[in-house]
């Protein structure tokens, strides 16, 4: 999967997590980018460390999909929890 796959996928998982996870979180397509291309690293490493579930490089992949949205869950918890509702 090249970086433009990377790139769709983090924004479709991070606007999945944004969903999945209502509230005040870092707005803006690129914000919901960048935490969603992020999770899906994070997502992608926390799977190969911990489940010793390594990712495909195939965009339709479930485990990809999964590891993607659970990482940007859990980018969008850090980020609430490091800096609350500073944009209030």
């Amino acid at each position: 999967m090249g970086i433009i796959g990377w790139i769709i996928l983090g924004l479709l998982a991070g606007g999945i997590a944004k969903i999945l996870l209502p509230g005040r979180d870092p707005g803006g397509l690129i914000g919901t980018t960048l935490i969603g291309v992020a999770g899906a690293f994070v997502g992608g490493w926390l799977s190969a460390r911990f489940l010793d579930r390594p990712v495909e490089k195939h965009f339709f992949d479930l485990y990809t999909w999964g590891a993607a949205i659970g990482g940007s869950l859990v980018l969008l918890i850090g980020y609430r929890l490091l800096f609350g509702n500073s944009r209030d």
